[in-house]
């Protein structure tokens, strides 16, 4: 099992048009963290798009390139390309560039989304939402198969006879699906034979067990080899010497997270009770410390029989030295553990 640290890049909304020194902060510190899951001999970094005040990634490309610069090893991801958005070409040109830049360590994590900013601001309409991932995501697989391209769809100028480039220097980009729990989305990409990447970030864990067959029931019928299928799960994760330790750094951030995000989606507020009841081993949150969060990934891998982990960071309000403390003892401690115990299977 690979095992990688995901993130959005949280940053307190400063309200300014330039002088954004929280935000060069968080940058930094952003970078650091990816330097310290390479050192700490994890696989995979990943960074999401969003366009809003309280996140500092809107490329995730960008950013990993500065990533690429001070990493040797690690594997270079989004943790979701809004590509309902965005222009496949570019896309494409973005992450082959990274490639380039990283020595063949980037991938896509194409998905639709879960916030929705970036329609209004590329002039895209939300009533074609799906629509528009479809025609996207299959734009984007075809430039990754072929150096010159004609192709013709509703939502951007044909494209007849055209070379996109740079090329990559691995053979194709990987490049994998980023879900939430919508069973077209999992038709599609057992379908298409991608990697499938979900995000649990709340209910139980178990419950996915149908969505995930369902997953590979369409590669199947699609044809395609499902025991030879990527598939990862992305859950909030933290962790510390101890549990209450790990629990008490994260809630503060957490709740405020979960708080602001449900006023704006008709959530009741988060309690301490209810994190708690999250935490436990049936549960969504990878919160506690090196034995408990070692003991999640494998009752998952019972479950799911996943083939990539990402813990996201949720920094929020947490010390920046406990959150490359937490990478530390995941590389360090938590990989190496759920290695050896997966090894045999």
């Amino acid at each position: 099992m690979e095992l990688g640290i995901s993130s959005f890049g949280e940053v307190r909304p400063e309200g300014v048009s330039g002088g954004a020194a929280e935000s060069h902060r968080s940058m930094q510190e952003l970078i650091a963290e990816a330097k310290m899951a390479d050192s700490a001999g994890l696989d995979v970094y990943a960074l999401g798009e969003h366009h809003r005040p309280d996140f500092i990634v809107s490329a995730p490309e960008v950013a990993l390139a500065a990533v690429a610069a001070v990493t040797k090893h690690i594997r270079l991801s989004s943790s979701v390309t809004v590509l309902s958005s965005a222009d496949p070409v570019r896309v494409f040109q973005d992450f082959a560039t990274l490639d380039l830049v990283s020595g063949g360590r980037a991938e896509i994590m194409a998905g639709r989304g879960s916030f929705t900013e970036s329609f209004p601001l590329f002039g895209y309409s939300l009533q074609d939402y799906d629509e528009l991932f479809v025609e996207k995501l299959e734009l984007l697989m075809q430039i990754n198969r072929q150096e010159v391209i004609t192709w013709k769809g509703k939502f951007r100028p044909p494209i007849f006879g055209k070379g996109i480039y740079p090329r990559p220097l691995q053979a194709s980009l990987p490049i994998w699906q980023a879900v939430g729990g919508t069973t077209a989305s999992a038709v599609r990409a057992g379908k298409l034979n991608l990697p499938m990447m979900i995000a649990i970030l709340g209910g139980r864990p178990d419950q996915y067990v149908p969505f995930i067959g369902l997953y590979r029931k369409s590669a199947q019928e699609a044809g395609h080899d499902p025991a030879a299928l990527q598939l990862g799960i992305n859950s909030q994760f933290h962790i510390a010497e101890n549990s209450d330790q790990a629990a008490d750094e994260f809630y503060p951030s957490y709740e405020k997270l979960m708080n602001r995000v449900g006023k704006e989606r008709g959530w009741s507020p988060i309690t301490r009770d209810q994190f708690e009841i999250m935490r436990l081993p049936e549960g969504p949150l990878f919160v506690g410390n090196v034995q408990e969060v070692t003991d999640k990934i494998i009752y998952q891998h019972g479950l799911f029989r996943h083939t990539r982990f990402l813990g996201q960071l949720i920094k929020g309000y947490i010390d920046h030295a406990k959150v490359l403390k937490a990478i530390e003892l995941f590389g360090t401690k938590v990989a190496p553990a759920v290695k050896e115990a997966l090894g045999g299977r």
